[in-house]
Protein backbone atom coordinates (compact mmCIF):
# COMPACT_ATOMS: atom_id res chain seq x y z
CA UNK A 1 0.00 0.00 0.00
CA UNK A 2 3.03 2.37 0.73
CA UNK A 3 4.53 1.50 -2.08
CA UNK A 4 1.85 2.52 -4.13
CA UNK A 5 1.16 5.79 -2.49
CA UNK A 6 4.99 6.74 -2.85
CA UNK A 7 4.65 5.75 -6.72
CA UNK A 8 1.67 8.14 -6.96
CA UNK A 9 3.40 10.66 -5.09
CA UNK A 10 6.57 10.08 -7.56
CA UNK A 11 4.65 10.56 -10.64
CA UNK A 12 2.52 13.64 -8.93
CA UNK A 13 5.54 15.43 -8.05
CA UNK A 14 7.12 14.74 -11.94
CA UNK A 15 3.79 16.05 -13.23
CA UNK A 16 4.07 19.38 -11.08
CA UNK A 17 7.96 19.66 -12.06
CA UNK A 18 7.22 18.61 -15.83
CA UNK A 19 4.25 21.73 -15.37
CA UNK A 20 7.35 23.90 -13.67
CA UNK A 21 9.59 23.38 -17.10
CA UNK A 22 6.70 24.28 -19.71
CA UNK A 23 5.89 27.32 -17.82
CA UNK A 24 9.83 28.47 -17.55
CA UNK A 25 9.90 27.53 -21.40
CA UNK A 26 6.95 29.53 -22.68
CA UNK A 27 7.34 32.66 -20.47
CA UNK A 28 11.88 32.68 -21.80
CA UNK A 29 10.40 32.03 -25.35
CA UNK A 30 8.60 35.04 -25.10
CA UNK A 31 11.87 37.45 -24.62
CA UNK A 32 13.69 36.69 -28.29
CA UNK A 33 10.19 36.62 -29.93
CA UNK A 34 9.76 40.33 -28.35
CA UNK A 35 12.85 40.92 -30.04
CA UNK A 36 12.05 39.70 -33.19
CA UNK A 37 8.66 41.39 -33.32
CA UNK A 38 9.53 45.25 -32.25
CA UNK A 39 12.48 44.38 -34.43
CA UNK A 40 10.08 43.87 -37.42
CA UNK A 41 9.07 48.14 -36.34
CA UNK A 42 5.75 47.27 -34.42
CA UNK A 43 5.46 49.61 -32.00
CA UNK A 44 4.60 48.89 -28.51
CA UNK A 45 0.90 50.27 -27.93
CA UNK A 46 -0.59 48.57 -31.08
CA UNK A 47 1.20 45.36 -29.44
CA UNK A 48 -0.59 45.45 -26.10
CA UNK A 49 -3.72 46.38 -27.72
CA UNK A 50 -3.67 42.85 -29.40
CA UNK A 51 -2.12 41.30 -26.35
CA UNK A 52 -5.11 42.25 -24.16
CA UNK A 53 -7.81 41.23 -27.31
CA UNK A 54 -6.11 37.50 -27.69
CA UNK A 55 -6.49 37.13 -23.72
CA UNK A 56 -9.82 38.26 -24.16
CA UNK A 57 -10.66 35.75 -26.91
CA UNK A 58 -8.98 33.42 -25.38
CA UNK A 59 -9.99 33.40 -21.31
CA UNK A 60 -13.43 34.76 -22.44
CA UNK A 61 -13.34 31.47 -24.20
CA UNK A 62 -12.63 29.44 -21.78
CA UNK A 63 -15.16 31.41 -18.86
CA UNK A 64 -17.89 30.77 -21.47
CA UNK A 65 -17.30 26.66 -21.78
CA UNK A 66 -17.29 26.58 -17.88
CA UNK A 67 -20.55 29.31 -17.80
CA UNK A 68 -18.59 31.55 -15.15
CA UNK A 69 -18.75 34.54 -17.70
CA UNK A 70 -20.45 37.06 -15.19
CA UNK A 71 -19.90 41.19 -14.87
CA UNK A 72 -17.97 42.07 -11.89
CA UNK A 73 -18.59 43.85 -8.74
CA UNK A 74 -17.94 47.38 -8.72
CA UNK A 75 -14.52 46.08 -6.28
CA UNK A 76 -13.97 43.73 -8.82
CA UNK A 77 -13.83 45.73 -11.42
CA UNK A 78 -11.55 48.98 -10.00
CA UNK A 79 -8.92 45.85 -9.19
CA UNK A 80 -9.19 44.58 -12.69
CA UNK A 81 -8.69 48.03 -14.12
CA UNK A 82 -5.57 47.89 -11.52
CA UNK A 83 -4.25 44.61 -12.69
CA UNK A 84 -4.18 45.78 -16.47
CA UNK A 85 -2.05 48.79 -15.29
CA UNK A 86 0.40 47.76 -13.37
CA UNK A 87 0.17 43.78 -14.92
CA UNK A 88 0.40 44.42 -18.69
CA UNK A 89 -0.38 48.34 -19.76
CA UNK A 90 3.04 50.11 -17.69
CA UNK A 91 5.22 47.06 -17.55
CA UNK A 92 5.21 45.89 -21.54
CA UNK A 93 5.09 49.52 -22.44
CA UNK A 94 9.00 49.54 -20.84
CA UNK A 95 9.60 45.82 -21.90
CA UNK A 96 8.61 46.53 -25.91
CA UNK A 97 10.37 49.51 -25.99
CA UNK A 98 13.78 48.74 -23.95
CA UNK A 99 13.74 45.38 -26.15
CA UNK A 100 14.44 47.38 -29.43
CA UNK A 101 17.75 48.27 -28.03
CA UNK A 102 18.57 45.50 -25.48
CA UNK A 103 19.76 42.03 -26.16
CA UNK A 104 16.86 39.24 -25.61
CA UNK A 105 19.14 37.92 -23.16
CA UNK A 106 19.81 41.11 -21.21
CA UNK A 107 16.15 40.93 -20.22
CA UNK A 108 15.79 38.10 -19.00
CA UNK A 109 18.41 38.68 -16.44
CA UNK A 110 16.58 42.08 -15.49
CA UNK A 111 13.12 40.01 -15.47
CA UNK A 112 14.59 37.27 -12.90
CA UNK A 113 14.89 40.95 -10.36
CA UNK A 114 11.37 40.50 -9.78
CA UNK A 115 11.78 38.27 -6.84
CA UNK A 116 14.44 40.71 -4.95
CA UNK A 117 12.30 43.60 -6.13
CA UNK A 118 9.17 42.26 -4.44
CA UNK A 119 11.20 41.96 -1.13
CA UNK A 120 11.71 45.62 0.18
CA UNK A 121 7.89 46.44 -1.61
CA UNK A 122 6.58 43.60 0.57
CA UNK A 123 8.64 45.04 3.64
CA UNK A 124 6.52 48.46 2.85
CA UNK A 125 3.43 46.68 2.36
CA UNK A 126 3.96 44.60 5.65
CA UNK A 127 3.74 40.93 3.39
CA UNK A 128 7.46 39.64 4.90
CA UNK A 129 9.61 40.50 7.47
CA UNK A 130 13.30 41.89 6.88
CA UNK A 131 15.53 38.60 6.61
CA UNK A 132 19.31 39.53 5.94
CA UNK A 133 19.34 36.60 3.55
CA UNK A 134 17.35 38.35 1.06
CA UNK A 135 19.22 41.59 1.83
CA UNK A 136 21.95 39.80 0.54
CA UNK A 137 20.49 37.94 -2.53
CA UNK A 138 18.98 41.94 -3.39
CA UNK A 139 22.63 43.37 -3.29
CA UNK A 140 24.20 40.30 -5.46
CA UNK A 141 21.24 40.53 -7.88
CA UNK A 142 21.78 44.49 -8.45
CA UNK A 143 25.45 43.65 -8.42
CA UNK A 144 24.45 41.99 -11.43
CA UNK A 145 23.12 45.01 -13.27
CA UNK A 146 25.99 46.64 -12.16
CA UNK A 147 27.90 44.49 -13.99
CA UNK A 148 25.91 44.35 -17.47
CA UNK A 149 25.78 47.99 -17.04
CA UNK A 150 30.02 47.92 -17.02
CA UNK A 151 30.59 45.50 -19.63
CA UNK A 152 28.18 46.58 -21.86
CA UNK A 153 30.37 47.34 -24.38
CA UNK A 154 30.56 43.58 -24.58
CA UNK A 155 27.63 42.59 -25.65
CA UNK A 156 26.14 42.23 -29.32
CA UNK A 157 23.92 45.19 -29.85
CA UNK A 158 23.67 48.60 -27.51
CA UNK A 159 23.61 48.31 -23.97
CA UNK A 160 23.49 51.54 -22.43
CA UNK A 161 22.74 52.40 -18.70
CA UNK A 162 19.51 54.42 -19.73
CA UNK A 163 17.69 51.10 -21.51
CA UNK A 164 18.79 48.81 -18.31
CA UNK A 165 16.87 51.26 -16.14
CA UNK A 166 13.86 51.48 -19.22
CA UNK A 167 14.13 47.37 -18.73
CA UNK A 168 13.58 47.51 -14.73
CA UNK A 169 10.51 49.13 -15.16
CA UNK A 170 8.81 45.80 -16.05
CA UNK A 171 9.98 43.72 -12.91
CA UNK A 172 9.28 46.68 -10.69
CA UNK A 173 5.52 46.64 -11.58
CA UNK A 174 5.24 42.76 -11.94
CA UNK A 175 6.71 42.77 -8.21
CA UNK A 176 4.15 45.60 -7.22
CA UNK A 177 1.68 43.36 -8.79
CA UNK A 178 2.53 40.65 -6.75
CA UNK A 179 2.61 42.26 -3.45
CA UNK A 180 -0.41 43.83 -4.04
CA UNK A 181 -2.41 40.34 -4.96
CA UNK A 182 -1.09 39.15 -1.90
CA UNK A 183 -2.17 41.83 -0.19
CA UNK A 184 -5.67 42.26 -0.84
CA UNK A 185 -6.05 39.06 -3.03
CA UNK A 186 -7.94 38.87 -5.92
CA UNK A 187 -11.79 39.62 -4.82
CA UNK A 188 -12.55 36.54 -5.36
CA UNK A 189 -11.75 36.22 -9.05
CA UNK A 190 -9.62 32.90 -10.15
CA UNK A 191 -6.77 32.84 -12.40
CA UNK A 192 -8.91 33.03 -15.72
CA UNK A 193 -11.33 35.57 -14.75
CA UNK A 194 -8.53 38.01 -13.12
CA UNK A 195 -6.67 38.05 -16.43
CA UNK A 196 -9.67 37.75 -18.33
CA UNK A 197 -11.43 40.97 -16.58
CA UNK A 198 -7.98 42.63 -16.52
CA UNK A 199 -7.81 42.26 -20.35
CA UNK A 200 -11.36 43.25 -20.50
CA UNK A 201 -11.01 46.80 -18.83
CA UNK A 202 -7.36 47.15 -20.73
CA UNK A 203 -8.15 46.44 -24.00
CA UNK A 204 -10.03 49.70 -25.10
CA UNK A 205 -7.57 52.35 -23.35
CA UNK A 206 -5.38 50.52 -25.45
CA UNK A 207 -6.40 50.39 -28.53
CA UNK A 208 -7.58 54.51 -28.41
CA UNK A 209 -3.92 55.30 -27.39
CA UNK A 210 -2.85 52.99 -29.97
CA UNK A 211 -4.84 54.58 -32.79
CA UNK A 212 -4.25 58.28 -31.29
CA UNK A 213 -0.05 57.19 -31.17
CA UNK A 214 -0.56 56.14 -34.31
CA UNK A 215 0.81 52.69 -33.51
CA UNK A 216 -2.52 50.87 -34.15
CA UNK A 217 -1.06 47.57 -35.92
CA UNK A 218 -4.34 46.50 -38.24
CA UNK A 219 -4.90 42.21 -38.61
CA UNK A 220 -1.80 41.80 -41.45
CA UNK A 221 -2.88 40.53 -44.31
CA UNK A 222 0.68 38.85 -45.46
CA UNK A 223 2.47 36.77 -41.85
CA UNK A 224 5.53 36.48 -41.57
CA UNK A 225 8.17 35.80 -38.88
CA UNK A 226 7.42 39.11 -36.79
CA UNK A 227 3.54 38.59 -36.73
CA UNK A 228 3.65 34.35 -36.02
CA UNK A 229 6.39 35.80 -33.28
CA UNK A 230 3.70 37.99 -31.66
CA UNK A 231 0.77 35.78 -31.36
CA UNK A 232 3.01 33.03 -29.61
CA UNK A 233 4.12 35.88 -27.25
CA UNK A 234 0.06 36.56 -26.75
CA UNK A 235 -1.03 32.77 -26.47
CA UNK A 236 1.71 31.98 -23.87
CA UNK A 237 1.49 35.46 -21.91
CA UNK A 238 -2.23 33.88 -21.40
CA UNK A 239 -1.38 30.32 -20.75
CA UNK A 240 1.45 30.84 -18.52
CA UNK A 241 0.07 33.17 -16.49
CA UNK A 242 -3.31 31.39 -15.99
CA UNK A 243 -0.72 28.21 -15.49
CA UNK A 244 1.66 29.82 -13.14
CA UNK A 245 -1.51 30.93 -10.83
CA UNK A 246 -2.61 27.52 -11.15
CA UNK A 247 0.81 25.79 -9.96
CA UNK A 248 0.66 28.28 -7.22
CA UNK A 249 -2.67 26.93 -5.85
CA UNK A 250 -1.90 23.19 -5.94
CA UNK A 251 2.06 23.20 -5.39
CA UNK A 252 2.62 25.68 -3.09
CA UNK A 253 4.79 29.43 -3.61
CA UNK A 254 7.48 28.05 -2.48
CA UNK A 255 7.80 25.76 -5.21
CA UNK A 256 5.74 28.04 -8.47
CA UNK A 257 8.60 30.82 -7.59
CA UNK A 258 11.45 28.03 -8.75
CA UNK A 259 10.03 29.13 -12.34
CA UNK A 260 12.30 32.35 -11.86
CA UNK A 261 15.21 30.44 -12.28
CA UNK A 262 14.27 29.06 -15.50
CA UNK A 263 12.95 31.78 -16.99
CA UNK A 264 16.42 32.71 -16.81
CA UNK A 265 17.84 30.12 -18.06
CA UNK A 266 15.33 29.48 -20.94
CA UNK A 267 15.10 33.38 -21.84
CA UNK A 268 19.06 33.21 -22.44
CA UNK A 269 18.72 29.61 -24.27
CA UNK A 270 15.98 30.34 -26.46
CA UNK A 271 18.00 33.88 -27.59
CA UNK A 272 21.33 32.20 -28.20
CA UNK A 273 18.86 29.20 -30.39
CA UNK A 274 16.81 32.07 -32.14
CA UNK A 275 18.53 35.23 -32.53
CA UNK A 276 22.31 34.00 -32.49
CA UNK A 277 22.97 35.95 -29.75
CA UNK A 278 26.72 35.61 -28.33
CA UNK A 279 27.85 37.10 -25.13
CA UNK A 280 31.37 37.77 -23.24
CA UNK A 281 32.67 36.68 -20.00
CA UNK A 282 30.81 39.62 -18.41
CA UNK A 283 27.51 38.57 -19.47
CA UNK A 284 28.05 34.77 -17.82
CA UNK A 285 29.06 36.43 -14.58
CA UNK A 286 26.06 38.40 -14.23
CA UNK A 287 24.32 35.54 -14.96
CA UNK A 288 25.95 33.53 -12.18
CA UNK A 289 25.39 36.58 -10.05
CA UNK A 290 21.84 36.30 -10.54
CA UNK A 291 21.21 32.96 -10.37
CA UNK A 292 22.49 33.30 -6.60
CA UNK A 293 20.62 36.47 -6.23
CA UNK A 294 17.75 34.84 -6.81
CA UNK A 295 18.54 31.36 -4.39
CA UNK A 296 18.47 33.77 -1.56
CA UNK A 297 16.01 35.84 -2.47
CA UNK A 298 12.87 32.79 -3.69
CA UNK A 299 10.79 32.23 -0.47
CA UNK A 300 11.61 28.62 1.82
CA UNK A 301 8.71 26.52 3.54
CA UNK A 302 9.63 28.37 7.42
CA UNK A 303 8.74 31.90 5.38
CA UNK A 304 5.33 30.47 4.39
CA UNK A 305 5.06 29.06 8.23
CA UNK A 306 6.05 32.20 9.87
CA UNK A 307 3.48 34.54 7.36
CA UNK A 308 0.60 32.17 8.50
CA UNK A 309 1.16 32.28 11.89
Amino acid sequence: MNRAANKADVKHNASLFGILILLGAGWGVTMPLTKITVGAGYQYLGLIFWQFAVAVILMGSVLLLRGRLRWPSKAQAYFACMIALIGTLLPNSASYQAAVYLPSGVISILLSLIPMIAFPIALALGNDGFSLRKLIGLSIGFSAVALIAVTGSSFVGEVSLWWIAVALIAPSFYALEGNVVAKWGTYGFDPIETLFWSSVFGVFPALMLAVASGQFIPVPKVWGTAEYAFLIIAIAHAIVYAGYVWLVGRAGPVFAAQVSYLVTIFGVGWAMILLRESYAAGFWVALVLMLCGLFLVQPRKRDEEAIET
